[in-house]
């Protein structure tokens, strides 16, 4: 065997399961049943309102699920716009255009690479009926400028906070802060459902609103079986998911420390090198979901070049967020200049609670020899 085909492959992320897990998850699939097939669920929204210091929590079957609940349960709809940054997964504005609303593609800043809030406040008009702010990467968007700017205008700001399970703002956990959070627990995240996301707001009218939306639109306290009110949603979450979610909030501290304990050991490493990673500024806490490379404009650098590096050398390559604004179904917004040059000068690192400090070595070499061109 060649020392090619002997190195184990980096995946860029995968989930932390034990038995834990595996034990919730079974005692769910004999159990939970009949009367019981609420049980897991409703401890997973309790656990996690904990976990955030938040009153309310509707578990969901993805994070894209919570976000557009809390945008039909905020009023957004035909004809109304939404503010959101330029570098973004698409499932964040997705439920924009499922409501009939316009996403409306803003400019971000080139250190956190979240909503530029200057650009934010020049794009708002009189259809503006929310502010989207999505903490990339687990890097946390200006919150208390885009709070101000929101109460000014009297526009809500929406905390997409898929990528931010462990990132903090001035004390408060991202997702709490806006009129309402949602979070993603794919099976690449922090802590995983498999697939599965929550809605969570402080506000009880909004939450109301939403828990009625979620239920296909019956209403809490209806006393009329199978009666709603109006035409809602099926995006529950499972019971098996949330015992598995469960499990994993038992766990959270510690899978929010090795991600930070990973993330380390990259900046440490490659703190000599011409780029930039995530930003922890003053009196925050980084999640650090995704360890992310931004090479200096001033350095020659080919990021097809690294990717086929990688795969050469069994690493997992997974590419910065592509803005928005270059994808066919929308317009493209040359004014977003740190969007457009942001991406292709970026590359996410593996990132997985078992990431061996070999196997970030591995990962480490390899973006070396590419940046000092000896590859």
């Amino acid at each position: 065997m060649n020392d090619q085909a002997s190195k184990s492959r980096i995946y860029y992320t995968k989930p932390s399961i034990t038995d834990l897990e595996v034990g919730y998850a079974t005692d769910a699939a004999r159990h939970g049943w009949g009367e019981h097939c609420y049980d897991y669920i409703l401890r997973f929204e309790s656990l996690f309102r904990e976990h955030l210091g938040i009153k309310h929590a509707i578990a969901t079957s993805s994070a894209t699920g919570a976000l557009h609940l809390g945008m039909a349960a905020l009023g957004i709809g035909a004809g109304d716009e939404v503010i959101l940054g330029d570098i973004n997964w698409i499932a964040s504005a997705a439920p924009i255009t499922y409501l009939g609303a316009t996403p409306v593609l803003v400019d971000v800043l080139a250190d956190s690479w979240c909503l530029d809030p200057t650009a934010v406040e020049a794009a708002i008009t009189p259809r503006t009926k929310a502010i989207l702010a999505v903490h990339l990467y687990g890097n946390l968007c200006d919150l208390d400028a885009l709070l101000e700017i929101g109460k000014r205008h009297g526009i809500p700001v929406i905390e997409d906070a898929a990528e931010a399970i462990g990132s903090i703002w001035h004390g408060r956990r991202a997702g709490t802060l806006g009129a309402f959070g949602a979070f993603s627990f794919h099976g690449t995240k922090t802590m995983t459902t498999g697939e599965g996301g929550i809605f969570v707001t402080g506000d009880e009218t909004l939450y109301a609103r939403a828990l009625t939306l979620s239920n296909h639109g019956r209403a809490r306290g209806e006393t009329r079986q199978f009666w709603p009110e109006t035409i809602g949603f099926k995006y529950k979450m499972s019971n098996l998911q949330a015992a598995i979610g469960c499990a994993q909030l038992e766990r959270i501290e510690a899978l929010i420390e090795r991600k930070r304990q990973v993330f380390e050991y990259y900046r440490n490493a490659l703190g000599d090198l011409p780029l930039r990673m995530n930003p922890e500024p003053e009196d925050t806490a980084n999640g650090y979901w995704m360890p992310t490379v931004v090479v200096d404009r001033t350095v020659p650098f080919d990021r097809e070049k690294l990717l086929a590096e990688f795969k050469a050398e069994q690493i997992d390559g997974r590419v910065f967020f592509w803005p928005l604004s270059t994808l066919p179904m929308f317009a493209r917004c040359p004014q977003n200049v740190v969007s457009l040059d942001i991406y292709a000068r970026s590359v996410n690192l593996p990132s997985y609670h078992d990431l061996t400090r070999a196997e970030q070595d591995r990962v480490i070499a390899c973006l070396r020899r590419v940046l000092s061109g000896t590859s």
